[in-house]
């Protein structure tokens, strides 16, 4: 989770600071690095509910 909090601070302000200087030769190269601070906050994000709610109601068992 702490990985999730550190990636949803990152993500947004690099894609910003990328948009806001598109002039700039490195604009690519950092806009794709926000956004993969952005993916990893997505992934890191549902992860981190999935094992809440895992560890709250249980596993699913589906026997028939």
């Amino acid at each position: 989770m702490s990985l999730f909090l550190l990636c949803c601070f990152i993500g947004p302000v690099v894609v910003h600071q990328a948009f806001k200087n598109q002039s700039h030769p490195l604009y690519v190269p950092v806009l794709i690095l926000g956004i993969l601070f952005l993916i990893v906050a997505f992934y890191y994000g549902f992860s981190g509910i999935r094992t809440l709610v895992n560890a709250l109601l249980g596993e699913r068992k589906t026997k028939l």
